[in-house]
């Protein structure tokens, strides 16, 4: 019976990985909508067009630009319309403001820093970084003043 449950609760995890993964597919440029094409095109200006993917979150299908600007990664997020929903910045630890970085700072003790971006989404900034504590890997989200983002 343990044998059973256990085998129905991976496969159950498996499958919503799987899932997961399959939401984000990559596109070419031509097969997102005019209104895309453009906005992506004026928000790419000074970077290099690393990618475009489509998903669907919450029955909306939604555009991620993947760009590299100055060496970092820049993702700007669309909708249909071609209105930006979402930025997400790759972002140098000492370019973080301080109460935001002493927060990430101290949520990452005994543990290692890795990638920390700055993200604007529904007229918000907060910062979002990746921390790996013997091989597990979570992530910490503040404001700028240093309090936690739920």
């Amino acid at each position: 019976m343990r044998i059973t449950m256990a085998t129905a609760l991976l496969s159950s995890v498996l499958f919503a990985t799987l899932a997961a993964q399959d939401s984000e597919k990559k596109v070419k440029m031509r097969d997102v909508p005019p209104a895309v094409q453009q906005a992506i095109k004026e928000q790419s200006r000074g970077a290099t067009l690393r990618g475009v993917a489509t998903e669907v979150e919450n029955g909306r299908t939604m555009y991620e630009a993947e760009l590299r600007v100055d060496g970092h990664s820049k993702d700007i997020t669309f909708d249909a319309q071609g209105t930006i929903v979402s930025v997400e910045e790759e972002m140098r630890l000492d370019q973080v403001p301080s109460a935001a970085r002493e927060a990430i700072q101290k949520a990452a003790a005994n543990g290692k820093l890795g990638e920390i971006e700055m993200v604007t989404e529904g007229g918000k900034t907060f910062y979002e970084a990746q921390v790996n504590r013997r091989g597990k890997k979570s992530e910490v989200k503040v404001d700028a003043s240093g309090q936690p983002i739920k």
